[in-house]
């Protein structure tokens, strides 16, 4: 059996390589051509799949390793009898802790000394949405939840949901929508410049689910404008072709990687892995823990004189400063479009190890209650 997979995927010959033979392809560049003898074809975000790429091919089931699934005619592959999986939630924590760091970060540039003063809006509740409300909500938070479609289907007398006016009043509104077109509440430019104009100076927006739901020309116009929102973008319309003017304007500018954490990406591939598992009627024997390498830093420790800000900030930066992806993709905004697209592309293909916060154990002497509810809520282990 040949299996034609993203060669950014990563860990295949662990999950794969006792099912079929690998061949390890660029996702970007990716043609019939290279599909067409395969049986199995395993994608990331970057893969357009339909009749253009796999009309005529012997292939029968596609997965991606992604929670994203715009990118697949699921339509087409039903009616052709291709079997599709996808792997939801697989990076939710590793995005919510994106927005962590970002928060801490923002809050740092306010001259905040409690982060949970900030009011935060959550524009779409799926399960990037719920893991990071419910990471905000037990650190203290005050958080709304914005969901048109998950609000209509749930009883309106005990709605948990705002309207998407409401969530816009908060000091920081973070996306986390799929890319929906032509369909009741679609998400398409949602953020246009009607509801740019009313942020302003003293708030955050932050897109970390498709670029295309902020329509960049009116963010471009109102970040020229004066009192205009601090901006902190991961996905962008037209990738890898990224607008270099928008990213000198915005605040914090990342390529696309929120959900690049080892534990995230391997968890991607362990459900698509289960999922032709099934299909092919074989036992699933791998899960993602036998695969996950020491972390480069295993321990911190905290004494009784930690400052509780301080030392939640020291502990979420140790395993994630966003800072420093932003100068890696203002360095890449050089040259000509095309070089500034294969350097976007260079970055997510080549980006280093981040491990999430769950592999970092944390030491408290003498510390206070408060704190360690702080750093059970984002996900450290502790050692009282």
């Amino acid at each position: 059996m040949l299996i034609v997979a993203d060669e950014n995927i990563p860990l295949l010959d662990s999950f794969f390589g006792e099912i079929g033979e690998i061949r390890r392809v660029s996702g970007r560049t990716m043609t019939a051509s290279d599909v067409r003898d395969a049986e199995v074809l395993l994608v990331r975000s970057v893969t357009r799949v339909g009749p253009e790429l796999l009309e005529g091919s012997k292939v029968r089931f596609v997965g991606t390793a992604t929670i994203g699934t715009d990118h697949v005619d699921e339509e087409w592959l039903a009616r052709n009898g291709i079997r599709f999986s996808a792997a939801p939630g697989c990076n939710a924590n590793s995005v919510a802790e994106y927005v962590l760091s970002v928060l801490s970060v923002h809050a740092e540039r306010r001259g905040l000394t409690d982060w949970t003063r900030l009011s935060v809006g959550i524009v779409g509740v799926g399960n990037v949405g719920s893991e990071l409300a419910r990471k905000l909500e037990r650190l203290g938070f005050d958080v709304r939840l914005c969901d048109p479609p998950r609000a209509e289907l749930e009883d309106e007398s005990d709605s948990q949901f705002v309207s998407l006016e409401e969530a816009l009043t908060c000091d920081v509104v973070t996306l986390h929508t799929p890319l929906t077109r032509n369909q009741p509440h679609a998400t398409h430019h949602l953020v246009g410049s009607d509801e740019l104009e009313g942020l302003s100076a003293d708030q955050l927006l932050i897109n970390a689910g498709r670029g295309e739901v902020i329509d960049s020309q009116a963010l471009k116009t109102r970040l020229s404008q004066a009192n205009a929102p601090a901006v902190a973008l991961d996905v962008w319309e037209g990738e890898p072709a990224i607008d270099p003017e928008l990213v000198e304007r915005v605040w914090l500018a990342t390529p696309h990687i929120a959900g690049y954490s080892l534990e995230g990406k391997v968890q991607g591939t362990e459900m698509i892995y289960r999922a032709l598992s099934r299909y092919l009627g074989f036992p699933v024997r791998k899960q993602a823990g036998q695969f996950l390498p020491e972390p480069a830093l295993s321990k911190v420790s905290f004494t009784s004189a930690a400052d509780e800000d301080d030392a939640i900030k020291i502990a979420l930066r140790a395993c994630y400063d966003p800072r420093q992806d932003d100068a890696r993709l203002r360095i890449a905004m050089q040259g000509s479009d095309q070089e500034r697209a294969a350097a976007f592309d260079q970055l997510r293909r080549d980006y280093p190890v981040r491990r999430e916060c769950s592999s970092l154990k944390v030491q408290l002497k003498g510390t206070s209650k408060s704190l360690q509810d702080s750093f059970r809520a984002i996900g450290f282990k502790l050692k009282i």
